[in-house]
């Protein structure tokens, strides 16, 4: 919003608070009365004064005055996307013994402090994150009049540690017939001569989706401002048998041991899911393959595919191709239908060009998942800087469309994470926030050997606040001694996630976090573990994320959210570690081998009326072993 020069004169003066700044309230009345009559017709002067200049730029700008004098009541005040805190928000109502903020209020409070997000309007997929001269450069997809989809850009931010961010201008513009609906998500490809390059969907006025390429105007420039589309734009349209709307989103392309380019671009076909497979010689002119690069049936539409390599022998990410017997793949689709994203671990056919599952029953689109919240449209990079691999991940919001209206911003992304293969179970990927995120990491509360009672809530003083980083180790219980009547106790079939959240009593669960919970407990998110025994004659335990009660607000989705986390025999604790931003909660499983992400809308729970609990709901005593917590400094993000 541009300011108006005159009103910032006026009200730029900040209120004193009497207490703050050491002045009682006995003194502010002794002030009030030595205060001199000079003084009191100066003050009525800039009354009138300011109350004129009012009516004036009412009359010229009437929507950014109206927001504006909104943002000084409020005591809120939005610059270049940071937050300044509501420390006098006025009262709508109170629910037993705590107050609920009105929605305009408590929608400044759910603006994120510590992820990424555009200083306004609509974002979804993450697009052609790199690391190029110095920098960690990301592209999103951007409506700029809105807080809806609409009218996508390529949007452009910077960054040197993946935590602090610059807004540059926008990458990339609907302008041209193949692209005029919207310039949609792809991928940066590297050329041998290390200059970046674009290639993205593109939706024309009939809606057919078309492969485009961009170019930097200027390579030599390490932020890479602008981008030259190639006039030879479409460099693809769909083949015979794919549908015009169903052919999008072509990946990171890599060199095959022959010397050639190949790519993926996610389609349909007759409700199979796959990834088509093309080959270049020059990253422009490609060649649709007569074999697919994988497919699986009845998954329906595959969007944004990744498709890279993962070692198996240490931490290291790879950016290589090869067949070795210490490099496994991961293929990732995003599915249209149900809007999750899937992966499989599996093998490279260097010869036939293939990828294959190493379980088929755990294939892309049928098995694991990244997140089993809300994470959707990822991308992954390999980073040379830190020789590391980097998922993003678009966290949607769970309001209502009037509400992203409202509050005029709709859409996070989820801290960029480190991913890497577990060796320990050989079945998944581990997920991990980039280290850069524990620079943020403020005062910290920690507890040891914390005993929960069966049906205890017990809180973690000093852990106050709506920006915190969690990390609790808990005592796997003894479950193999456990009887009851002589038998094993078998709930293990009768309980899901969904099927009573965190309300529902067992054995052994549920039992974690009650994280963005006001003092009475009328608002609380629950991050739990639930560890029950299955017909088959094993003990498994899940992960779950309920937001049942995490809003008195009643547009919003409070799903349940979980699945199984797999803990090994020579495991004998659970950890968990929670990222808490405001509206977002991160939540990683066992060291990130099974992740949740969910967005919440505390109107109670804001700010320092948020507060963190330990609970037990089991009918077991739990142990926890440790549990440490951060305040989170708020970063500040800016335009140039």
């Amino acid at each position: 919003m541009t300011r108006n020069p005159l009103l910032d004169a006026l009200v730029s003066e900040p209120s004193m608070d009497l207490e703050s700044n050491g002045v009682s309230s006995e003194q502010s009345d002794a002030l009030s009365a030595s205060t001199s009559r000079p003084a009191l017709s100066k003050m009525w002067m800039c009354v009138v004064l300011f109350t004129a200049a009012c009516c004036i730029a009412m009359l010229a700008h009437p929507t950014a005055v109206t927001t504006y004098l909104s943002e000084v009541s409020t005591g809120t005040k939005l610059h270049h996307g940071e937050l300044r805190r509501v420390t006098h928000a006025p009262i709508s109502s109170t629910s037993g013994n705590g107050t609920i903020l009105p929605r305009e209020v408590a929608s400044y409070l759910h603006r994120t402090s510590f992820h990424f997000q555009p200083e306004k309007n609509w974002m979804n997929d993450p697009n052609g994150p790199m690391y190029y001269k110095g920098y960690y450069h990301f592209f999103y997809q951007y409506n700029p009049n809105a807080p809806v989809w609409g009218d996508i850009v390529w949007g452009h931010a910077v960054s040197t540690d993946l935590i602090h961010w610059l807004y540059l201008d926008i990458a990339l513009v609907p302008d041209q017939w193949y692209d005029i609906q919207g310039v949609w998500s792809g991928s940066i490809t590297m050329r041998e001569d290390g200059v970046p390059i674009i290639l993205y969907t593109g939706s024309s006025h009939a809606s057919e989706q078309t492969q485009n390429i961009a170019y930097p105007e200027d390579p030599s420039d390490p932020l890479l401002r602008k981008w030259v589309k190639d006039p030879e734009n479409p460099i693809l349209r769909h083949p015979d048998g794919i549908d015009i709307r169903d052919f999008r989103d072509p990946t990171t392309a890599w060199k095959d041991v022959d010397g050639h380019w190949l790519m993926t671009v996610g389609a349909k076909r007759h409700n199979m899911g796959v990834a088509l497979l093309y080959k270049s010689k020059d990253l422009k002119h490609w060649e649709l393959q007569e074999n697919f690069l994988h497919g699986v049936a009845n998954t329906g539409m595959w969007e944004c595919i990744d498709f890279y390599p993962v070692s198996v022998l240490g931490y290291r990410g790879l950016d290589s191709y090869s067949a070795a017997p210490s490099v496994k793949y991961v293929l990732k689709a995003s599915l249209d239908d149900d809007r999750h994203d899937y992966y499989a671990l599996g093998s490279y056919n260097v010869k036939s060009k293939s990828f294959h599952a190493d379980d088929p029953s755990r294939d892309t689109g049928i098995g694991l998942r990244y997140d089993y919240g809300k994470f959707y449209a990822s991308k992954s990079f390999y980073d040379a800087a830190q020789q590391r691999r980097i998922l993003w991940g678009w966290a949607n919001e769970s309001d209502s469309e009037a509400a992203d209206y409202a509050k005029g911003w709709s859409s996070v992304q989820a801290i960029p994470r480190t991913i890497r293969y577990d060796s320990k179970t050989m079945r998944n990927l581990i997920q991990e926030p980039v280290e850069e995120l524990k620079e943020l990491r403020g005062p910290r509360v920690s507890q040891k050997s914390v005993r929960l009672a069966p049906g205890s809530v017990v809180e973690v003083h000093g852990a106050i606040g709506g920006q915190l980083d969690i990390e609790v180790v808990i005592e796997y219980p003894n479950v193999t001694k456990l009887s009851q009547n002589g038998a094993l106790i078998d709930d293990g079939d009768h309980f899901d996630c969904s099927q009573g959240g965190a309300a529902h009593r067992g054995t052994f669960g549920p039992f974690g976090l009650l994280v963005l919970a006001d003092e009475s407990l009328n608002e609380r998110t629950a991050v739990f573990f639930y560890i029950s025994y299955s017909k088959e004659g094993k003990w498994r335990t899940r992960l779950c994320s309920d937001q049942t009660k995490s809003s008195m607000l009643p547009d919003v989705d409070t799903t349940i959210y979980g699945s199984f986390v797999e803990v090994l025999p020579s495991e004998d604790f659970l950890s968990l570690r929670v990222l808490v931003d405001r509206s977002i909660v991160e939540s990683f499983g066992q060291g990130g081998r099974m992740t949740i992400t969910s967005r919440v809308y505390p109107t109670m729970a804001t700010d320092t009326a948020s507060h963190l609990y330990l609970f037990n709901n089991a009918t077991t005593a739990i142990t926890v072993r440790s549990i440490d917590v951060w305040q989170m400094r708020s970063v500040a993000m800016h335009a140039i």
